[in-house]
């Protein structure tokens, strides 16, 4: 019985021996086709020496008409070939190999060609090429001519044309824009020539490859300059759209100041302190503009304080007639005053008086307006409270809740009797009596300026309305 099992399974061991061969031998098989799969050309089953010949004949006629090929030798067996002799340069070698690749039988190219790289071996194609160019040139020289005259005569058009500043001027809104329509003519003009000129000599392909790198050029640039672009665009549209004029009194971003002139570049405003402010013109553009000049009737306002105790309803009379009293307060609009707010120990009153800028200086107005107003609110007996505190202090009998006035901790002042008759307020200059003239200095330094400048370019025009 162990015998018989010692046999069997002798026996299934050489059986699983016998299919492990034949799964291999079936796999090698398999990755022998699929290797063989992988080849792009087949290769043919016989070559012949005739075919060789042919194949070696073949190509070393294809290289003998070549020039910088002409020294290689060639050698074939069995369809593979086998290049020799001598070139240039790699670029030679290359092509030969190429070449070779594409002779119908050929199995496999060994590139064996030595580069001499030789100056002039390497020199002459380039003369000779240049030769031929000299050559082609001198034969095409009458067309060359005719193309450049083309330019020439296009371009000179365009420029007769643009140079018309009189009718650019009389047709544009202003100088600026005048000058851009004739530079825009001149450009169109000069590119107008070199198509035609192209198109004589037949090649407009050139041109648009050309076209092609200038604008890869043009958008680099472009995200380059954006700022400049910006500014140079937004100088036009102010200058076909003023928002103010020379000599304007206004706030552009919170920069105040008097407008000087307006550049293809930056606004030019002088501040109040006689200093030059430049402003680019993209910002100016985008900004919030305040004008003060456009409108001569301009509101001032000014608050006043009473005691709590006092009526405000009295002083605000009191205080508003004296207001429309003053020579410089214009009666339409009407000045107005009223109740501004309630404090801890005072009642705030506000003011507000219109005036003729043309006549009369705005804060020359509201300082003289402010002073007769209080002048008037102490005459009649209404108080014009100051901070009052209230000091406690422990362990001293008869000093809690003392009242003194700010500043007045540790003197002996004493606070006036209730009955005690309030002191006369002292008597004021009549506001009729202070200048209220416009200040014209700012506005006289800005003349002076216009008139050193005057051969620099303004966008600004008293002829157009302003936007």
């Amino acid at each position: 019985m162990a015998i018989r099992t010692y046999g069997l399974m002798k026996t299934s061991a050489l059986l699983l021996l016998v299919m492990a061969i034949l799964l291999g031998t079936k796999a090698g098989a398999v990755a022998q086709d699929a290797s063989q799969s992988t080849v792009t050309a087949p290769i043919s089953r016989q070559e012949t020496t005739e075919t060789d010949r042919e194949i070696r004949e073949r190509l070393k006629a294809i290289y003998d008409e070549i020039d910088t090929l002409s020294a290689v030798t060639v050698w074939v067996r069995k369809g593979v070939i086998v290049l020799s002799g001598k070139v240039a340069n790699e670029s030679s070698a290359d092509r030969a190999v190429r070449l070779a690749h594409r002779i119908d039988g050929a199995v496999e190219v060994e590139d064996k060609i030595a580069r001499t790289l030789s100056v002039e071996d390497n020199l002459n194609p380039l003369i000779e090429k240049t030769e031929d160019a000299i050559l082609t040139a001198t034969r095409a020289w009458p067309l060359y001519a005719v193309a450049v005259l083309a330019l020439i005569l296009v371009s000179f058009f365009g420029h007769l044309i643009a140079s018309a500043g009189r009718f650019w001027r009389w047709v544009a809104p202003n100088p600026f824009i005048a000058r851009l329509i004739a530079q825009s003519i001149r450009i169109a003009s000069i590119l107008g020539g070199i198509l035609l000129a192209l198109n004589i000599l037949d090649a407009m392909a050139l041109f648009g490859a050309a076209a092609g790198g200038a604008g890869l050029v043009g958008l680099a640039v472009g995200f380059a300059v954006k700022d400049t672009i910006e500014n140079y665009i937004a100088s036009v549209m102010l200058s076909l759209r003023q928002p103010f004029r020379a000599d304007d009194h206004v706030v552009i971003n919170d920069l105040e100041g008097v407008v000087v002139r307006l550049t293809s570049r930056a606004t030019i405003l002088m501040t109040l302190d006689g200093n030059h402010l430049r402003i680019p013109n993209a910002d100016v553009f985008k900004g919030v503009i305040l004008n003060y000049t456009l409108n001569p009737h301009r509101r001032f306002s000014f608050k006043l304080g009473v005691d709590a105790n006092d009526n405000p309803i009295d002083a605000t009379n009191a205080g508003l007639e004296t207001l429309k009293a003053l020579d410089f307060i214009l009666n339409e609009p009407q000045a107005s005053a009223g109740i501004d707010e309630v404090g801890d120990s005072n009642i705030v009153l506000a003011f507000y008086g219109w005036i003729d800028q043309r006549e009369t200086d705005f804060q020359k107005a509201r300082s003289a307006a402010i002073n007769a107003v209080k002048t008037v609110l102490e005459e009649q007996g209404f108080t014009l409270p100051e901070p009052i505190y209230r000091v406690k202090i422990d362990g001293l009998e008869g000093m809690i809740g003392q009242t003194v006035s700010a500043g007045s901790i540790g003197t002996s002042r004493q606070a006036p009797a209730a009955d005690k008759e309030k002191p006369r307020a002292e008597a004021v200059t009549p506001a009729a009596a202070v200048d209220m003239s416009p200040d014209e200095d700012v506005r006289r330094q800005v003349a002076e300026d216009r008139a050193r400048g005057g051969h620099q370019e303004d966008l600004l025009s008293d002829k157009r309305p302003i936007e």
